[in-house]
């Protein structure tokens, strides 16, 4: 089976376009500024264990009922942590491209393989939030909302220029997908709003109450 990676010629930089690079720093952008305000409220809370969050809605919506899990520091430390220094990536690559800068190939699997990582991590924070822990952070729905675009961008480029291996045959629908990456980013933050809204279906009028 041929591969599309196999023939692009050793060491190739690719040159995304400058709409590609815009989503990269505004998803960035994004991701980080929720990640950092989360870290803000864990130094809040660090501080006086009894304060109530800016993110602290109702009981199922509520930043700091989330961040004193286990789950909300899967490493030992923070996970917001993660963010901050994670979402810089994407920012810094994105004003590169802007800049005129080239990447090799490898530089391009290396950096899907962490996004890709990325988009892995927030799902199962999404997981835990929705079907463990059962309450939802507003600062962490951010940051997913910012990593889904994110992934889908930088994926559907590398399948379509060859970094990721991709069969011959399939190229051409890669190639169209790459421009209706908006589409696979609707669709799937659409499915995790509607599991959301199943999930938390007979709490939803506590809101208002």
């Amino acid at each position: 089976m041929e591969f599309k990676a196999d023939k692009q010629p050793k060491g190739i930089t690719l040159a995304p376009t400058r709409g590609f690079a815009i989503t990269l720093i505004w998803t960035g952008i994004l991701g980080w500024f929720a990640a950092f305000s989360l870290v803000l409220e864990r130094i809040h809370v660090a501080t006086n264990p009894e304060a109530v969050l800016s993110c602290d809605l109702n009981p199922f919506i509520s930043c700091k009922s989330v961040m004193l899990t286990a789950q909300a520091s899967l490493f030992g430390f923070p996970n917001p942590l993660i963010g901050v220094a994670s979402f810089v990536a994407p920012i810094a690559v994105g004003v590169a491209i802007l800049a005129g800068a080239q990447f090799a190939a490898w530089f391009w699997r290396l950096f899907s393989v962490g996004i890709t990582a990325g988009f892995v991590f927030v799902i199962w924070l999404w997981i835990q939030s929705t079907f463990v822990i059962g309450v939802l952070c507003p600062y962490c729905m951010v940051a997913w909302a910012a990593m889904v675009p994110l992934f889908w961008k930088v994926i559907l480029f590398g399948a379509k220029d060859g970094f990721i291996d991709t069969p011959l045959r399939f190229v051409g629908f890669f190639d169209r997908a790459y421009d209706k990456a908006w589409v696979f980013t609707v669709v799937t933050e659409a499915i995790i709003i509607a599991i959301i809204i199943a999930r938390f279906w007979t709490s939803w009028p506590s809101l208002w109450s």
